[in-house]
């Protein structure tokens, strides 16, 4: 990447500096209290080795709290462009980065940084701007969506098998399945955050993107991570326009375990 740590680093501080003086003294924008038939997803890179991030990680397991039974999708992309500035973070992935990156060119935006908080894959924000990121959650949950869907989920011992069905998807629009480790902790020795203990939560532990079927339903396979379980994991299903970028539904699987 073309972006250094120590660019990224500074970038977000500057950033984080300017938003303290924008919204200081905001008022809390209640998700919990909002009526509509919309939602929001809201998609979150970061590292264990950038100092910028825990504000932004705390944001999310606060939001995580608060949004109880709203249609409020949260994940959590630990990247690995931090991983070369002393400290591997255990949860970063390559294909998250890559991520990050297509996101750049779908919003026009190919300076990427963490933390770095997507919502609905339309817009984005510093990711612990938490009046902005809030205000962008509120006018989602307020935005009826067109497109619908469902999944239901069967787990193996090492796969789960996936059945959607979808409505109202645009043609070129795709299936991302995620499986989300639900919360994490992390007793950080070098980098950035050395002598830290950080908190995780939503941590995206496997992404897969899939073709939807001409009909919007069907069936996809995705491999489970070792340590799966059905208490401390959960899967969730994103619609999204792979030209564009915008997510355009989503929702969690309900999951069965296979006694076959």
């Amino acid at each position: 990447m073309k972006t250094s740590a120590m660019t990224i680093c500074f970038m977000i501080t500057i950033l984080s500096l300017t938003a303290c003086g924008q919204h200081k003294g905001a008022a809390k924008n209640d998700i919990v209290k909002t009526d509509g038939k919309g939602f929001a997803v809201l998609e979150l890179f970061t590292s264990e080795g950038c100092s910028s991030c825990p504000p932004a990680d705390e944001l999310l397991a606060k939001i995580q709290k608060e949004v109880k039974d709203k249609p409020v999708y949260l994940l959590a992309y630990h990247v690995d462009y931090w991983d070369r500035q002393g400290w591997k973070d255990i949860f970063s992935n390559a294909d998250y980065s890559k991520r990050q990156v297509q996101y750049g060119n779908w919003l026009n935006n190919p300076q990427i940084y963490t933390p770095q908080a997507i919502i609905n894959g339309k817009s984005e924000f510093v990711g612990s701007e938490e009046s902005q990121i809030r205000l962008a959650i509120l006018k989602q949950l307020a935005t009826n969506s067109e497109t619908t869907l469902t999944l239901q989920a069967k787990q193996s011992e090492k796969e789960v098998q996936v059945n959607y069905q979808t409505t109202g998807a645009p043609k070129g629009s795709v299936l991302a399945l995620a499986i989300l480790q639900k919360n994490a902790q992390s007793k950080v020795v070098r980098g950035e955050n050395a002598g830290r203990e950080l908190s995780h939560v939503q941590i995206v532990r496997k992404l897969q993107s899939n073709a939807l079927s001409a009909t919007g339903n069907g069936i996809v396979t995705i491999a489970l991570p070792k340590d799966f379980n059905a208490q401390d994991f959960e899967i969730l299903g994103l619609i999204q326009d792979k030209d564009k970028g915008g997510i355009l539904g989503a929702a969690k699987a309900s999951l069965v375990r296979n006694h076959d």
